[in-house]
């Protein structure tokens, strides 16, 4: 008898490779809270004033608190799980990783703004017993303003066998409704599941792509372009985090990855101990950006390709440090592009990372 079942299945890159070119849509809106951007500030320590006080938001020229930048990854791991759970149902959650994350900022979320999310599926490839799949998630409010416009890159390991005890602790840890056996066992035709799961399948347009650039905010404190060079570095920080902080951002933000909390999964995807979210890791470099150039809602890209995890031990805290450089500038729009670099115990995290900023 064979003891192993395959993660993943033909079947499964069968479903992604056809969807290619296919949108869909969130059937509700997200509504950005008060005291959730609190919480995600809190999650992903950044403590930038206008995340908490409405006072230092009005004084940046907006009437709510500001979201932090990675605030909308709640949306798109919602919008990513609902795909998972109810169109391309052959993966292991457990499975999947996430290898790139890009954003373009058109102007800030802030408390009130009531979400909607369009995904498209750009691409989808094979490599080894990889599949890499390519989505664009839009964020419009109520409004129809875009608020940004986010890619995300995963993997999904297909040719790798775990053992039937290795899929039980998965599905004994797993939030209830995500493991495998449930979504299979909840198969239903398409159109009924998706209309019960919250996603349709969408043919009509966004709105306009175009936007009034002058919605990014330009600060009026901070570094002043002028005084840049091209190669100068940033300050460093170090930022200490513990397994309550990973349980914490699990939580806030809903990525419910057993790798970020569980010994036994993490060990036996071959990972060397429970790993940082590679969304919190990329969370924390945002609030290293925004707290030099001294406002969020200057800040007009940000990307980050993931280059390793940090791990963390039971009872001891982990380090990442931040560190940043010049990379260019463009005096047309007074604007600066900063490479950004991570690293935990002597660990590379990020394999590229840029933001690009707006100056005074």
């Amino acid at each position: 008898m064979n003891n192993t079942v395959t993660v993943g299945s033909e079947q499964a890159s069968e479903q992604a490779r056809a969807m290619v070119g296919r949108h869909y849509r969130l059937t509700d809106h997200y509504e950005v809270g008060r005291e959730k951007i609190r919480e995600f500030a809190r999650a992903v320590q950044d403590y930038h004033p206008a995340h908490w006080q409405e006072s230092a938001a009005w004084d940046l020229g907006y009437d709510a608190l500001i979201a932090p930048l990675t605030f909308p990854s709640i949306v798109w791991l919602l919008m990513q799980r609902k795909m998972f759970e109810s169109v391309i149902t052959g993966y292991d959650i457990s499975q999947i990783l996430q290898t790139e994350q890009t954003i373009q900022m058109h102007r800030p979320l802030v408390a009130g703004d009531q979400l909607r999310c369009d995904s498209f599926i750009e691409s989808f490839r094979q490599f080894g017993d990889n599949d890499f799949m390519v989505t664009k998630n839009v964020l419009t409010n109520q409004h129809k303003e875009l608020l940004q416009t986010a890619c995300t890159t995963v993997v999904a390991r297909t040719g790798t066998e775990v053992g039937p005890h290795i899929a039980a602790v998965v599905d004994g840890v797993i939030m209830s409704g995500q493991a495998l056996a449930d979504r299979r066992g909840a198969a239903q035709p398409r159109e009924s599941l998706m209309a019960d799961t919250g996603i349709v399948e969408c043919f009509d347009d966004l709105p306009a792509r175009s936007v009034d650039e002058t919605q990014v905010r330009v600060p009026s404190s901070g570094p002043s372009f002028d005084e840049l060079r091209v190669g100068a570095e940033l300050p460093t920080r170090v930022v200490s985090f513990t397994r309550g902080d990973l349980v914490n951002y699990a939580g806030v933000s809903g990525d419910s990855n057993p790798i970020h909390f569980s010994d036994h999964v993490a060990i036996a995807a071959g990972l060397p101990d429970v790993v940082s979210h590679g969304l919190l890791t990329m969370g924390l470099g945002a609030g290293y950006i925004t707290e030099w150039v001294g406002d969020p809602a200057a800040v007009t890209e940000y990307g980050v390709r993931f280059a390793g995890f940090a791990p963390v031990a039971q009872t001891q805290h982990s380090r990442i440090e931040f560190g940043g450089r010049i990379k260019s500038l463009d005096p047309s729009r007074r604007a600066a592009t900063i490479a950004l670099t991570a690293t935990c115990g002597g660990r590379k995290l990020f394999g590229r990372a840029t933001a690009e900023v707006l100056l005074r």
